[in-house]
């Protein structure tokens, strides 16, 4: 059987990875990989997961399954903090969500729920949009096509000609949107584009997508679930998807949710029976570890407020590094050319640089990034940024 195989190319981001770690160059800086880092180059165990996690260790006594819908605990609070605690739709009890294997996990078990409502469904996606939207939605079935979002020569969201797309899209359709903190590009919608969006997707009858895998990292865990919250307002059903995987830094735990909110309570009872049954046929029971250390820490006063404090502090020091890097390419003679990373969010953009100058980068310098001239911002520090930028400006 295995002869008949051919083999695949390695995926971009973990080839990257790979040829990072063989590199002996000890001035090599890893901007590739989309993790958070701190000043030393670590992805750092929180404090408040420390502490739930000697909770969890304390008080747990038993290892049976959690059940397919996950931890209750988790459910309510992870809810509460995409929705908010008083939205329409949770008193309404039209909202159903259930605890995955990660933010991946999210996004198939709500592809194959999709492809079981509707077998000729298409969904449409962000140009550019994070690659593994691709696999994960395609492999289920679904027909993806795109929608312009960002103009790289202008460096910014081109809207207009993303609502001229989406204003001729068949009613019935899904959107997919990026909840804040886009995923490359860094280029996050106002709130006055989403209500405009949030408008015609109401108008066309489209089912938004929400993907929101950082939330807490734009501007905070409230301003960043202004378009969830809205479109859950404006529209009669929606999918999200979301990740523990940034903001509590729990990557290898693997803890997400898909979120379906309906429009009445017995159209969202009929579709969790559905998506228990998705889920059932893939990976059957979500694991707990993960979810219990959400739980504790969210519905925990103490340890909510210091978690807060530390994701805070990570989205500060995202947002300074985008300034100081602004600022050091501005010293160096490529004044205005950058000052776009300033204004966009979380831990991506794009540099905007050839894939050529990419690789010069890297084969010069040890500087790893993505081909498309996407870097992580996090993998910056005050003891890389001046090589970096030096780098750069090299090549330009």
């Amino acid at each position: 059987m295995f002869e008949q195989l051919q083999a695949l190319p390695a995926d971009p981001i973990l080839g990257l990875m790979a040829l990072f770690r063989e590199d002996a160059n000890p001035d090599k800086v890893d901007l590739g990989v989309g993790v958070y880092r701190d000043e030393h180059g670590q992805t750092p165990i929180l404090e408040s997961v420390r502490a739930a996690e000697q909770r969890r260790f304390g008080s747990e006594d038993t290892k049976a399954y959690i059940g397919p819908a996950g931890a209750p605990g988790f459910v309510s609070a992870l809810e509460t903090m995409l929705l908010g605690s008083d939205h329409s739709a949770l008193r309404d009890k039209r909202v159903f969500t259930a605890q995955s294997p990660g933010g991946c996990g999210a996004l198939r078990a709500a592809a194959e729920l999709i492809k079981r409502a509707d077998g000729d469904a298409t969904i449409w996606v962000s140009n550019p949009t994070w690659a593994n939207h691709i696999p994960l939605l395609g492999d289920a079935g679904i027909t993806i096509r795109e929608y312009p979002y960002y103009d790289h020569s202008a460096k910014t969201i081109c809207f207009d000609a993303m609502m001229d797309t989406l204003g001729q899209v068949e009613a019935g359709q899904l959107v997919l949107l990026h909840g804040c903190c886009h995923n490359p590009c860094g280029a996050d919608l106002s709130e006055a584009q989403w209500q405009a969006l949030a408008q015609l997707l109401s108008e066309r009858g489209l089912i938004p997508f929400i993907d929101i895998a950082y939330q807490g990292f734009a501007r905070g865990l409230d301003d960043d679930a202004y378009g969830v919250r809205l479109l859950a307002d404006s529209v009669p059903e929606m999918f999200v998807t979301s990740s523990c995987s940034k903001n509590f830094g729990l990557y290898r735990e693997r803890v997400g949710a898909v979120t379906l909110v309906a429009a009445d309570s017995g159209a969202a009872n009929a579709a969790r029976s559905q998506l228990l049954s998705v889920t059932r046929g893939i990976y059957s029971m979500p694991p707990a570890h993960g979810g219990a250390i959400v739980d504790i820490i969210l519905n925990n006063e103490d340890l909510r407020r210091q978690w807060v404090a530390e994701l805070t502090a990570m989205r500060n020091r995202i947002n300074d590094l985008r300034h100081a890097l602004v600022e050091s390419f501005n010293r160096k003679g490529a004044a205005g050319r950058f000052d776009f990373i300033a204004d966009q969010q979380g831990m991506f953009s794009f540099l905007g640089i050839s894939a050529q100058q990419v690789e010069q980068l890297q084969r010069d310098f040890s500087i790893y990034i993505v081909g498309s001239s996407r870097i992580n911002v996090a993998g910056l520090s005050s003891t890389n940024l001046d090589y970096v930028t030096d780098a750069v400006i090299s090549v330009l």
